[in-house]
């Protein structure tokens, strides 16, 4: 049966809360999101930890990571890069993917976050699929959500919760990224 990926690092939770967010906008289209993290070290060993084989099964990805000066970090980065064989293969291409990231303040770095999360992705052969200005949280929250990807800011104020917005946004991306691949499904 296909799934679609819900792959993160987090470290306090935070990227964890949307994971699931994302996954419950997956579930609403009627896909199953498997929600799985990376290792934070190569010793690390468990069921909960994704493998290269979940990632080139999968028949999209959504893939989350704290912000760590401006990108994503290390334990997540290391999963990606010990992806070539599924590069060498083009297991990944043509895939529908998304981002999505949490930062400690709102100008900590969350947009080149995502950004340097797309970019394995984009080598990978993956279509990216972010936020469009359509969904009208995007112009009005005062806490997370950009085009690039669902976003949390962890301030004082939502500090153990997610916004509202940042709720329906993540929700929303992950309904889109189900739609979008239940369209690739139905063509190929």
């Amino acid at each position: 049966m296909a799934y679609i990926l819900v792959l993160y690092y987090s470290r306090h939770g935070a990227t964890k809360k949307l994971a699931e967010q994302i996954a419950l906008g997956i579930a609403s289209e009627e896909l199953e999101a498997r929600i799985m993290t990376v290792a934070q070290t190569t010793d690390d060993t468990g069921s909960e930890y994704a493998s290269q084989q979940d990632l080139a099964d999968c028949a999209a990805l959504a893939m989350g990571s704290p912000t760590r000066f401006g990108q994503m970090a290390a334990p997540l980065q290391r999963f990606l890069q010990d992806s070539t064989a599924l590069w060498l293969k083009g297991s990944l291409v043509d895939k529908p993917a998304m981002v999505f990231t949490s930062s400690s303040s709102m100008h900590g770095g969350q947009e080149s976050t995502l950004l340097s999360m797309s970019l394995p992705l984009i080598h990978q052969g993956m279509l990216l699929c972010g936020i469009p200005y359509s969904e009208p949280e995007l112009h009005d929250t005062k806490t997370g959500g950009t085009p690039y990807g669902a976003s949390h800011v962890v301030s004082n104020q939502f500090a153990d919760r997610l916004s509202e917005d940042e709720k329906q946004l993540a929700f929303k991306q992950g309904k889109r990224l189900a739609q979008i691949t239940k369209k690739l499904m139905r063509n190929s």
